[in-house]
């Protein structure tokens, strides 16, 4: 899920590692486009869930260093580096824990239960399943992580909330600093 295509894949494989040396993982990776006006789009954060605008750069030119060597794509892309947002994708197991208790759509790449597309908040993880409690099911569903092609949080006010939270706690170590500096 992290990579939806081949290419994306053998670049994941290619730039996994820059990644980790720069103190980052990659989320999704995306080649988007035909022949022309190609589009590389890589979402990432750091070990901590963060990704600001100077992360961003940061791997952006890491990137950039081992793309312009190897030359994996033919022709000319785009780099795009971003933070995977509030209403992330989820992409590896690990987000299914992280973000438990809160609301996801989930898409199959086949039928379960008569459907593809299930929504309702998640329960965690249950070795290789994705437990999601469904809208008006007494049960949780057990949904096998080698079946979800596509996983997104839902914009939800419980959502914003925690992103709102997050963006304070790295605001209050630089307030601190800002008035001890004053002193």
């Amino acid at each position: 899920m992290r990579g939806k295509t081949a290419e994306d894949r053998r670049l994941l494989e290619l730039l996994d590692p820059v990644a980790e040396a720069a103190g980052y993982e990659i989320v999704r990776l995306r080649l988007m486009g035909g022949n022309e006006a190609r589009r590389l789009q890589i979402m990432a954060e750091d070990r901590d869930g963060e990704m600001n605008v100077e992360d961003c750069a940061r791997l952006s030119r890491a990137i950039s260093e081992v793309m312009d060597a190897a030359d994996p794509i033919e022709g000319e892309y785009l780099l795009e580096v971003s933070s995977p947002g509030v209403d992330r994708p989820l992409t590896r197991l690990k987000d299914f824990e992280t973000f438990e208790g809160y609301e996801a759509k989930l898409e199959l790449d086949r039928l379960a239960e008569g459907r593809k597309r299930f929504r309702g908040q998640l329960a965690g993880v249950d070795g290789e399943s994705v437990a999601i409690d469904l809208e008006g099911e007494e049960h949780t569903a057990l949904i096998p992580f080698a079946w979800v092609t596509e996983a997104k949080l839902v914009l939800t006010d419980k959502l914003m909330k925690r992103g709102a939270e997050s963006r304070a706690a790295r605001m209050a170590p630089d307030e601190t600093t800002d008035s001890e500096e004053e002193d």
